[in-house]
C-alpha cells in the first residue's frame, strides 16, 4: 500500500484507479469501523446486563439486612421487655417473701404462747418436795392415759402425796410403765 500511495504521489497511477483504491479504502475502513461498533455494543449489553445483577443483588441485600435505626429501636424493645419481667418478677418475690414471712411471724407468736403456758405450768412445778405424806402406801404402774388426778382417784389418794413421795417435777412427764409409790393408796 506504501508503494501505491508513493506512486500516487509521483502520478506513476492514473486518477480513475486512485479513487478505486480510495473507494476501496473507505469500504474497508468502514467495514472495520462496524465490526468495531459491534464489538462495542455487544460490550455495553454485557455491561448493562452485570449492573442490572448488581442493582438486583444490592436491593437483595439492603431489604436483608437491618438499618442501625432499627437495630437501635429493637434493642430499645428488648430492654423496655426486659424492665418489665424483672419488675414483674420483683413484685411477685416480694409478694411471695411478705405471705412467707407472715406465715413464719404466725408460727412465732404460736411458739411463744406455748412457751407462755409452758412457763406458768413450770412455775406450778415443784423444785422442792414435803415429808408430809403417809408412809405407808401401795405401788402402782402408771396405765397409758393415766394422768395424777387419775391415779389419786383410782388409788383413794391426794395428787400432792403421790408428788411428795415420787418426786415429781413435772406432773406431765409420767409415762406408761412407770411404777409409782402411792401413799395411802389402797
Amino acid at each position: 500500500m506504501r508503494i501505491f500511495v508513493l506512486l500516487l504521489l509521483f502520478g506513476a497511477v492514473p486518477a480513475w484507479s486512485q479513487s478505486n483504491v480510495e473507494f476501496a479504502n473507505l469500504r474497508e475502513d468502514v467495514r472495520l469501523l462496524l465490526q468495531r461498533v459491534g464489538d462495542l455494543s455487544l460490550r455495553v449489553e454485557q455491561l448493562e446486563r452485570e449492573n442490572a445483577q448488581l442493582r438486583q443483588q444490592s436491593e437483595g441485600s439492603s431489604r436483608s439486612y437491618a438499618t442501625l435505626a432499627q437495630l437501635n429501636e429493637a434493642v430499645a424493645e428488648m430492654n423496655r421487655t426486659l424492665k418489665a419481667t424483672v419488675a414483674a418478677s420483683r413484685s411477685d418475690t416480694l409478694d411471695t417473701v411478705s405471705r412467707q414471712m407472715e406465715r413464719l411471724a404466725q408460727q412465732t407468736d404460736v411458739a411463744i404462747q406455748a412457751l407462755a403456758r409452758g412457763q406458768s405450768r413450770a412455775s406450778s412445778v415443784q423444785t422442792s418436795f414435803s415429808d408430809d405424806f403417809p408412809k405407808e402406801g401401795i405401788s402402782y404402774t402408771v396405765q397409758r392415759g393415766d394422768s395424777l388426778a387419775l391415779i389419786a382417784r383410782k388409788t383413794n389418794s391426794k395428787v400432792q402425796d403421790i408428788v411428795n413421795a415420787n418426786k415429781i417435777t413435772d406432773a406431765s412427764k409420767i409415762n406408761a410403765g412407770q411404777v409409782l409409790f402411792i401413799p395411802g393408796g389402797k
